[in-house]
């Protein structure tokens, strides 16, 4: 059984790697309960610092980009960012290199993304950005304990459909983008505040990034319980910044839907 988070899909348990793992499921070094002397497994706890580090320096290099990037050049920044954030996550998810280095880089460069579109949103809608932050933190905490209590089990059939939806709403975006570039002013209508596409699309981002927290809180439980490698707590601390963000995001879009104009 393979980990069902595509942010985990490296080095991780879907794939043979340098511990030996040959699926998610059996044990990291090969033979259950043997471990090399000098490796140590991922606990909870390691899960939790790697993860409170990755989200502060994303907090971090946000409050900075707010603070220190001039707005008439801030849509330059913000292209170079994305197109490093992007390179970077390529390399963590395809290339198989999640560490500190690779996991904290990507989170300083998300964070001057989420820190320039912060900043713009807020200047139009005062306060918006302290709300979608209460709303994300809310989201967490209630897909925490709909995972807890098992109200929703992440079977395999639900990992699927989970990963279908999100390539589904990035293709619609992708697809909205285009037809806005070669001609239609809102594109498709999914981010137009005037359609109420735009309030349903959004709803449904919101949750889809919630069942893709369901996913990583799996995989983080799977992989102390497997015995997986302490590395892959960066896995699990890149998936869950990943997860947030795009919850942020999609609430910090809902209620400039609700805002009026400053």
């Amino acid at each position: 059984m393979e980990s069902r988070n595509p942010a985990f899909r490296g080095d991780t348990f879907g794939q043979r790697n340098a511990y030996g793992t040959s699926g998610y499921g059996t044990h990291p070094y090969g033979t259950p309960g043997l471990a090399p002397p000098a490796a140590r497994t991922m606990t909870m706890d390691d899960v939790v610092v790697r993860g409170f580090l990755t989200l502060a320096t994303l907090v971090l290099t946000a409050a900075l980009a707010w603070a220190l990037v001039p707005t008439d050049i801030a849509v330059p920044v913000l292209v170079v960012a994305l197109i490093a954030e992007i390179g970077i996550w390529a390399f963590i998810s395809f290339g198989r290199k999640a560490n500190a280095s690779t996991v904290l880089a990507f989170a300083a460069v998300y964070g001057v993304v989420v820190g320039i579109i912060s900043h713009t949103y807020n200047d139009v809608y005062n306060g918006i950005v302290f709300q979608a932050v209460i709303g994300t933190a809310l989201a967490f905490g209630g897909t925490l304990a709909v995972y807890a209590l098992r109200i929703v089990r992440v079977t395999p059939k639900f990992a699927k459909f989970v990963l279908a939806a999100g390539a589904a709403l990035i293709g619609l975006m992708l697809v909205n983008l285009l037809v806005s570039v070669f001609g239609g002013e809102h594109g498709i209508g999914i981010r137009d505040p005037g359609n109420p596409l735009a309030y349903v699309f959004s709803a449904v981002a919101i949750l889809v990034g919630c069942f893709f927290l369901l996913l990583d809180f799996d995989a983080i439980e799977r992989g102390v319980r497997q015995g997986a490698p302490e590395k892959f707590a960066w896995y699990c601390a890149f998936g869950l910044v990943l997860s947030l963000v795009w919850i942020y995001l999609e609430i910090l879009r809902l209620l400039s839907y609700f805002s009026g104009r400053d």
